[in-house]
């Protein structure tokens, strides 16, 4: 089994609902997106997948998010924009274009500051 990881990163501003601290305040990040992805078996010419194709599909992703206010944009319309919920969307995203018989997304990890992150994965 192969892992590949890759990173990138985005700005964005936020406000957690109903959370009684200062995290409810209108404030912003720059946030950090890890994207791990698995694969039995290496293609013809011995790699997983490329990993700019992963990245441009990544910062596809991520683009709807740079330099937004996160709760005015799907689904953080309807659910808290918290690091555990970009992670998940970035997951089920990425995992629509990228997983098939052999590559898969294994794990999203979003890093809110330097200290802090919170990872998404699917048994």
């Amino acid at each position: 089994m192969y892992e590949l990881m890759i990173e990138t990163t985005f700005s964005a501003a936020h406000q957690l609902r109903g959370y009684k601290g200062k995290c409810e305040e209108l404030h912003g990040h720059n946030w950090k997106v890890q994207v791990h992805v698995i694969a039995e078996r290496l293609n013809e010419i011995d790699i997983a997948i490329d990993f700019h194709e992963l990245k441009a599909y990544t910062n596809e992703i991520i683009s709807q998010l740079d330099h937004g206010f996160l709760n005015d944009i799907f689904p953080f319309t309807e659910r808290n924009p918290s690091s555990e919920n970009i992670a998940r969307w970035i997951f089920e995203s990425l995992k629509k274009k990228i997983n098939d018989d052999n590559v898969r997304v294994s794990a999203v990890t979003v890093w809110e500051s330097d200290t802090a992150s919170a990872t998404y994965y699917e048994d």
